[in-house]
């Protein structure tokens, strides 16, 4: 079957989005990321890195669930994380080095991803006794609130922020695993003499951040484009 002139059109036109990172990572992260794509093996594919992300991501949910019994399977929640990173971050990175890019297929990909990895981490946490699935929710709703911004920011401004200020993935995988260690002594923290789950914290203030982020940036967007498009 020939391919219609639209859709020819449209893959020859599509033009990524500008990639922007802030993050207190970003500089040394790119580096490393750029060193272990010229270093990996040619039968890894970018593919194959995304599969891993995401089989590490759910199995770090399934090992959260499963500290609930001991929680010395937190030490392979931290490992799932370091893996989760690896393939994460180092997919789109060997696809450029190689000269592999697919923009479409390897954003929507990359992104729903993404969903599926938090939804099943944040389910685990709610599983395991270490945060009360409330409090896992709210953060869950909070994160796809902010995913569907970052999307729609993406889309009409051609400007994909991988970061909000200084944190971006591997910032919050970085205090996820501090999280861990903590709660390998303690799952629990006290604040003013009361005694609260330290996840239950930490979503909590995690959940409070992005809804300010959310706000924020939905009005800092919604304004830059009335700017460029003001009524005749």
């Amino acid at each position: 079957m020939s391919t219609s002139p639209l859709t020819f059109h449209a893959s020859k036109t599509f033009t990524s989005a500008t990639r922007i990172n802030r993050s207190l990572t970003a500089a040394a992260e790119k580096r490393a990321l750029l060193w272990l794509a010229e270093h990996l093996p040619a039968w890894l594919s970018s593919d194959q890195l995304t599969v891993l992300g995401l089989a590490a991501q759910i199995a770090a949910g399934i090992f959260f669930a499963l500290s609930r019994c001991s929680r010395l399977y937190l030490f392979a929640v931290i490992l799932c994380i370091v893996l989760n990173w690896f393939g994460d971050s180092l997919d789109g990175t060997l696809a450029r080095v190689r000269q592999q890019q697919r923009p479409r297929y390897g954003f929507y990909v990359d992104h729903v991803v993404d969903i599926f990895g938090t939804t099943a981490l944040l389910l685990g946490l709610a599983c395991s006794g270490m945060m009360h699935w409330q409090i896992a929710a709210v953060v869950l709703i909070g994160f796809l609130l902010l995913a569907g911004e970052s999307y729609l920011a993406t889309y009409t401004l051609s400007r994909f922020e991988m970061s909000q200020g200084v944190f971006g993935p591997t910032e919050l995988r970085l205090l996820l695993i501090a999280g861990c260690v903590a709660l390998l002594h303690s799952p629990f923290s006290t604040i003013a003499r009361h005694r609260f789950l330290l996840f239950d914290i930490g979503g909590t203030i995690a959940a409070v951040g992005m809804v300010v982020m959310l706000l924020v940036v939905s009005v800092r967007h919604t304004a830059e484009l009335y700017r460029e498009e003001p009524l005749p």
